[in-house]
């Protein structure tokens, strides 16, 4: 049971309670007056509906689920018969094969898909040895950087780029004559016209870099690593879930769908070719490829709160990426925070003074959800601190902390049961194309991403709603694993399968 539920029962109890004290106080002649407003606060007992209301539109029961499941599947065909026919874009990957284990020498990778950019390399030593060694860094991404200017951010990119490389030790060799090699794993969406090639559509997750849309994201990367004077060559460019998913395979050939549970979320799966009308003029042959569905995108049915409504109306890209605001990471506490700042501005939740750090945008963050709902203590000790560290809140009652436990898993469980419901929704368009092979054996879907994997709550709640579409049978058969920094990895393993020296490669095997 999670925390919320363990103490969700007492709430309207304890309300009464506080309310007839807080009458008996305020009969004392204390004035009741907020220090940041001018009316008079009500008691507690005027979050009750509040709270009620956000239950209810935040349940996500069976048949809520089934419409979401059903509508990402119908999205995912319009979005493969024709550009712009449906909200999902349905990107194809120009992935055409996949890393067989045969690859070998040194790649690197580098993975912008959030407030982070991290770099790797991998020595690959084929069948035999498959991943010998891997390093990588992580780089923090200024946010003055990240609603900057094209050649800022890419400069910044680069030159962490080529620090990195700068630190290569004799663990790590390259062949005599030849260039460095790099994975590009850009999650952002992209009109992909080759394996290392793309034009930026958008930005998303709260990136606002001016001058980037409508170029070509590799040729902006090539640019800047020319500039710092770094030789390198980029192989291929694949979005995080393209990566995640190429990196999982690479290990376990039942891998068929992978997605991205983090700042920010998406999803890609294995698509036969022959089933993409929009590709059929382009007369491929008969195999698989990979499909980015950019599903941050989808609305269809979704179960939205005034909150919700609000954030999306003063974000950077208002009416655009429903499904990420409403189950990624960067979103979720920013949703919690408006639903407390209604509650205390109608009633005295945190006390007769609305605390001022409430009303920063984005100052609750999902780790902050994620450390609240851990806390098993009676006293919700974690929870106090919190409420006083991050949005300055004196001494929070009891009461006062079960309702934001409350409140955070009411989001939670939402955002995790909608991801549940697109991840059905994707397994049961493929297992219609292919009559049977999904639900008919082991499938795995491969996840990544800091929500996934930091977050039990989150985790449980997505799972169940799997199990719950799915039912036993079928659902016994989809293995939902977790791949660990499977994107970067992937990158690499793709950029070595496109390498310019793969014909080499193979002669020395």
């Amino acid at each position: 049971m999670s925390a919320a539920a363990a103490i969700a029962s007492p709430i309207p109890a304890a309300i009464a309670v506080v309310q007839q004290q807080r009458r008996g106080r305020s009969r004392g002649g204390g004035s009741g007056a907020a220090a940041v407003r001018c009316s008079a606060v009500a008691p507690t007992s005027a979050i009750a509906p509040i709270l009620a209301d956000l239950r209810l539109r935040c349940a996500a029961p069976l048949p809520v689920l089934r419409r979401v499941a059903d509508a990402m599947a119908s999205g995912m065909r319009a979005g493969l018969a024709d550009d712009g026919a449906g909200e999902l874009k349905m990107i194809p990957s120009h992935v055409y094969s996949l890393p067989t284990g045969n690859e070998t020498g040194l790649f690197y990778a580098l993975d912008l898909g959030g407030t982070n950019f991290r770099v790797l390399r991998v020595q690959l030593g084929g069948k035999d040895k498959r991943i010998i060694d891997t390093e990588f860094e992580q780089v923090s991404i200024p946010r003055e950087i990240m609603h900057g200017i094209t050649e800022d951010l890419f400069d910044f990119i680069a030159s962490g780029l080529s620090r990195f490389v700068a630190t290569e030790g004799d663990k790590f060799h390259l062949p005599q004559g030849r260039k460095r090699e790099l994975g590009f794993t850009f999650s952002f969406p992209v009109n992909q016209t080759s394996i290392d090639s793309g034009i930026l559509i958008k930005w998303t997750k709260g990136f606002a870099v001016s001058g980037t849309a409508g170029k070509d994201v590799v040729a902006c990367l090539n640019a800047a690593m020319e500039r710092q004077g770094l030789d390198m060559r980029v192989s291929a460019l694949v979005n995080d879930t393209v990566g995640t998913l190429a990196g999982a395979r690479y290990w376990d050939d039942d891998v068929m769908v992978a997605v991205i549970l983090g700042t920010g979320t998406n999803a890609c799966y294995i698509q036969r070719t022959e089933a993409i009308p929009k590709l059929q003029h382009l007369k491929l042959e008969t195999g698989n490829t990979i499909i980015n569905t950019e599903w941050g995108a989808f609305s269809d049915g979704l179960p939205l709160t005034e909150f919700d409504r609000e954030m999306d109306d003063e974000s950077i890209n208002p009416g655009e990426q429903i499904f990420e605001k409403t189950i990624s990471g960067m979103y979720l506490g920013e949703i919690v925070r408006r639903v407390l700042v209604k509650m205390a501005e109608v009633s005295d939740l945190f006390g007769h003074s609305f605390p001022k750090k409430l009303a920063e945008p984005f100052v609750l963050r999902t780790p902050h959800l994620c450390a609240m709902q851990q806390d098993t203590s009676d006293n919700l000790g974690e929870v106090e601190s919190i409420l006083s560290d991050v949005i300055g809140v004196s001494q929070a009652s009891l009461l006062a902390r079960r309702i934001t436990v409350e409140v955070s898993d009411c989001i939670i469980r939402r955002g995790g049961r909608l991801a549940g419901a697109g991840i059905v929704g994707i397994l049961e368009k493929m297992e219609n194309d292919s009559r049977g092979h999904i639900f008919g054996r082991r499938t795995v879907v491969a996840m990544d991403g800091g929500l996934y994997e930091k977050y039990p709550q989150y985790r449980r709640y997505m799972k169940e709603a799997v199990a719950e579409l799915l039912g036993p049978e079928r659902s016994n058969r989809i293995a939902i694993e977790h791949t660990k920094d499977g994107s970067g990895i992937g990158a690499a393993l793709l950029a070595a399968a496109n390498s310019k020296y793969a014909a080499a490669q193979i002669s020395t095997r």
